[in-house]
């Protein structure tokens, strides 16, 4: 029988900030690899059928992660999330924004800061982002564009890789 694992997304307009905490089935250096690696992240970032695709990215305080969301049609939309803290194998804080293929910041579109930390437990690993807006028109524009729908169907994605992964390192 599979387990049942917590899954939270909760929207506080008051404090302009999404709650997302969700647990996944895997030991917790796979998860926080999940996170932090490029050639991961690319394998799930994005909800299908569509594909992350990085840039550039450095995983360290004031570095970078230049990426794009690239559709079945080919279609691209740029993202720059901009590394302000990192505390290894604990979380870390992350400047999220819309950009171009150059990595400049599109000031139309919504930004947030993301404060993400994980929590092993054995075989199962928590993660929680609270992201939070300058205002709430930012944060609603997000929900519109179908954050929660394509974030949830993006950790479905992981969810299918930790237990390749998992399966392929049991062998």
């Amino acid at each position: 029988m599979k387990e049942a694992l917590a899954f939270d997304f909760s929207v506080d307009k008051e404090s302009k900030t999404i709650t997302v905490k969700r647990e996944f089935a895997a030991e917790f250096a796979l998860v926080w690899d999940a996170y932090t690696k490029s050639e991961l992240l690319d394998q799930w970032w994005a909800p299908k059928p569509w594909k992350a695709k990085t840039k550039t990215m450095d995983f360290r305080e004031g570095g970078s992660w230049h990426y794009a969301m690239v559709g079945p049609e080919g279609e691209e939309h740029w993202a720059l999330a901009n590394y302000k803290r990192i505390q290894p194998h604990k979380g870390f804080t992350v400047e999220d924004a819309f950009a171009d293929a150059e990595g400049n910041i599109n000031e139309e579109l919504p930004q947030s800061r993301w404060e993400v930390t994980f929590t092993g437990n054995g075989n199962v690993t928590l993660v929680k982002n609270i992201i939070t807006f300058d205002d709430l028109a930012q944060l609603e524009t997000t929900i519109q564009m179908g954050f929660k729908e394509g974030l949830t169907m993006a950790m479905e994605g992981l969810d299918e890789l930790l237990a390749q992964w998992q399966g392929a390192a049991g062998k």
